[in-house]
């Protein structure tokens, strides 16, 4: 499948909808502007409201294309049997992020600021997913399929990490966990024990915590430094005694809500009183921790998105701490790469997390978590047999 063809590259509102994929590409929202982009096309700013009313407006077009261009190459997967259906749909979603980078990159953020693209995106590969097996998939289906595939491609396109494609599609075909069953008890019982919760605590604490409520509420972008000092109640300067600025500041936030997320997950794995658990479920009661710990604090996913494009290398030591920890596992994972494995895990938790976390009406969490359990048990082998 050759790069998708772009519109109107010969046109002026061509020119300007690809400067600003160009430029939204490559910086966060907040920091272009009208003027930049017409600076990027070599247009007057008058001439850009010939064609668009702002900023926004040429957004939500870049955000509908990826969506159309989307809808072309998954809704229709060839094939005459369901195998061969899911293997062009399984190359065309990977395809689609390997060839268009830039689409990605913008559709990554206006997913957080326009969640109702993302709900049309997961429509798109919902349908797109029943008519290579002919069923009518739900969450479940989507989040193990699509929850990893997606993760994967776009962690390749966009930050070089090395994906085995091979594998990517056996697990979605076999499952990776093969012969493993659980006890529904064994991952979902018990009490979870939370983070113990400072008394007194420190300026620096009170700074961190003041400042992920307000990135949660209002967004980095429109966050001042006076109101993290204003709601700790701290002078402004107090936060440069401990922050040389606000990207370094958000930097630390997003390496300490790792560390909370690992320490919670970390201190509730193991079952008081019960059986040790087999590998599958670990991997489910896992997912269930993270669940409830978004429960818990509402803020840290709103922080940790919008800081993918705000400080994108501390995102990425975010997630290469997860990648650590897995690679500690002594069980591996089977005859699938392992690096591809554990890609494909964390999309699992990441796309699960994004329904919680910014769907107003998630479905039941527990059901979903047992049904996606099973499907790291055996895949679609069932559909394919």
């Amino acid at each position: 499948m050759g790069p998708i063809q772009k519109e109107h590259t010969a046109s002026t509102e061509g020119r300007l909808v690809e400067a600003a994929i160009d430029l939204f590409s490559r910086e966060w929202y907040g920091t272009v502007s009208v003027a930049s982009i017409c600076r990027h096309a070599g247009v007057s700013n008058g001439v850009y409201y010939r064609y668009f009313t702002g900023k926004e407006q040429i957004f939500h077009r870049i955000l509908q294309q990826v969506l159309d261009q989307i809808r072309q190459v998954a809704s229709a997967p060839a094939g005459e049997t369901r195998s061969e259906r899911l293997h062009g749909l399984i190359s065309a979603v990977a395809g689609f992020s390997r060839e268009n980078p830039g689409l990605v990159a913008v559709f990554r953020e206006g997913q957080y600021r326009f969640f109702e693209y993302e709900r049309k995106l997961v429509g798109i590969y919902t349908q797109s997913l029943g008519a290579a097996l002919d069923f009518q998939p739900g969450l479940a289906e989507y989040v193990f399929a699509f929850g990893g595939l997606r993760f994967c491609a776009v962690r390749s396109a966009l930050h070089g990490v090395r994906i085995d494609l091979e594998s990517v599609e056996a697990i979605i075909r076999r499952g990776l966990f093969p012969g493993l069953g659980f006890e529904a008890e064994q991952v979902f019982s018990g009490a979870a024990a939370p983070l113990p919760v400072a008394l007194d605590a420190t300026a620096r604490e009170r700074l961190l915590r003041a400042g992920k409520q307000l990135f949660s509420e209002k967004g980095y972008f429109d966050t001042a430094i006076h109101e993290i000092t204003d709601r700790a109640g701290l002078a402004v300067g107090s936060f440069y005694s401990y922050f040389p600025s606000k990207e370094s500041y958000l930097a630390e936030l997003i390496r300490l809500i790792g560390h909370d997320v690992r320490r919670f997950i970390a201190r509730n794995l193991p079952v008081a009183g019960g059986q040790p658990l087999n590998r599958l479920e670990r991997e489910m009661r896992g997912l269930w921790l993270w669940l409830v710990y978004l429960s818990i604090d509402k803020d840290c996913y709103p922080v940790v998105r919008e800081a993918e494009f705000v400080v994108p290398a501390a995102v990425q030591e975010y997630y290469g701490q997860f990648v650590e920890g897995y690679r500690r596992n002594p069980e591996g994972y089977g005859q699938a790469d392992e690096r591809t494995a554990i890609e494909f895990l964390l999309g699992i938790a990441h796309y699960l997390g994004i329904e919680s976390a910014f769907d107003t009406a998630p479905s039941n969490a527990r059901a979903t978590v047992e049904a996606v359990g099973g499907y790291l048990a055996r895949g679609f082998s069932d559909r394919l047999a």
